[in-house]
């Protein structure tokens, strides 16, 4: 159910860059003007939060360096234009993250079905055989441990029969 749901989240992140994207499509004219070299990624926040024992990531927050330029030499979008930048790295980093989580989460679904199939198919078969051999050699040893009373207490009835 988590891989599902991270599968769900992964999709939804990616859609909303999409949309993002598509909306920002009729000002790429203006997008030429701008200047990235004035917002860069500083650290990206990440915590780990335990899913079916796996430590999986999940974005936490994001701290931008955003230099300093001059308003009145820039266009007047600038500020928006950073806004915008912004949520896009956002949204990007957090599909990213996304993606990775819904892979460890898909390895380790991976590997629990592997064990859980060794067990069903291969170990618990065996040891049903282990079992019934056990069983076997237990109710074997009864039969023969009863039939030596008998051979025992029959022995004794001929000795005390003889003796008398």
């Amino acid at each position: 159910m988590e891989v599902k749901a991270a599968k769900q989240k992964t999709e939804a992140i990616a859609a909303s860059l999409e949309k993002l994207i598509k909306e920002r499509e009729k000002d790429l004219k203006m997008w030429n003007e701008f200047d990235d070299s004035l917002i860069e990624v500083e650290e990206v926040k990440v915590i780990y939060k335990k899913i079916a024992g796996v430590k999986t990531p999940e974005l936490d927050d994001v701290i931008f360096n955003i230099k300093d330029y001059n308003l009145f030499l820039r266009p007047k979008w600038f500020p928006e234009g950073i806004d915008i930048i912004e949520e896009l790295m956002k949204l990007v980093i957090k599909k990213e993250l996304s993606v990775k989580k819904m892979e460890m989460l898909e390895y380790a679904r991976k590997k629990t079905t592997q064990k859980v199939n060794l067990y069903e198919k291969v170990q618990i078969p065996e040891y049903h055989g282990a079992i019934r051999k056990i069983k076997r050699f237990l109710e074997d040893e009864e039969n023969l441990t009863k039939a030596a009373q008998k051979i025992v207490k029959t022995r004794q009835q001929k000795t005390a029969e003889a003796q008398l």
